[in-house]
């Protein structure tokens, strides 16, 4: 699963069509959690825009106001929260890392995984729109697939990052299904790093840089995730 990451800025990532000259102001963001409102980038008839959505996706369909945060590309064809998503709304999550915890027991380590330049990157995403007695909800998923060599250590999923060059396929509403499952595959592992960070990530009230700073893993403590 995903189920946090960072965003310090939006400066330095090229996406076609989007001028980021709005979003100087960004707060950055160290620690963010389900729940939240994360940057993304859409596309509705050849509109793109960049906006900001609530991180767990709630399907139009649901009685209530409760989200998914990651939807798994093996099933997101037949899964009913997602699959409409998947064919007609499709979104870019911004972000320049994530976090992943290696359990063991009742027992987690947390771990921070970056690109090794540290570059800005995308998760694939997926979004759709709730409406319930006058109450609007615009959401989105992270899709996961299967962890390349270097998440595999500590876990079985990671979130899909797209490239630069697919992120035009994804958000192009003309694009073919077998097309765009071409593109959740595992992100290479050779690009990547990581490292151990303070179990401080494990509360949400905790937004700091210093979250990012490595730390000798120690598992000798149980803590819940949020």
């Amino acid at each position: 699963m995903c189920g946090r990451f960072t965003l310090r800025s939006p400066e330095g990532r090229k996406i076609d069509r989007i001028n980021w000259a709005d979003f100087q102001d960004l707060v950055p963001r160290y620690n963010i959690a389900p729940t939240q409102d994360v940057l993304t980038v859409v596309e509705h008839e050849a509109q793109r825009e960049a906006t900001f959505l609530q991180w767990g996706l709630i399907p139009w369909w649901s009685d209530e106001p409760k989200g998914v945060i990651n939807a798994r590309v093996e099933t997101i064809e037949q899964k009913p929260s997602f699959k409409e998503s998947f064919q007609k709304r499709r979104c870019l999550i911004l972000a320049d890392g994530f976090y992943e915890w290696e359990r063991m027991g009742k027992i987690s380590q947390p771990y921070y995984f970056q690109m090794k330049d540290r570059a800005p990157f995308t998760f694939a995403g997926v979004w759709d729109r709730w409406q319930h007695d006058g109450r609007v909800i615009t959401s989105c998923a992270i899709i996961t697939t299967t962890a390349n060599e270097l998440l595999a250590e500590i876990h079985t999923r990671m979130p899909v990052i797209l490239g630069s060059e697919s992120q035009n396929l994804w958000l192009n509403e003309e694009s073919r299904a077998e097309d765009l499952k071409d593109l959740l595959l595992p992100y290479p592992a050779e690009l990547m790093t990581s490292h151990a960070v303070s179990y401080d990530v494990n509360s949400t009230k905790i937004d700091e840089e210093r979250l990012l700073l490595p730390v000798k893993p120690n598992i000798g403590v149980t803590l819940s995730l949020f």
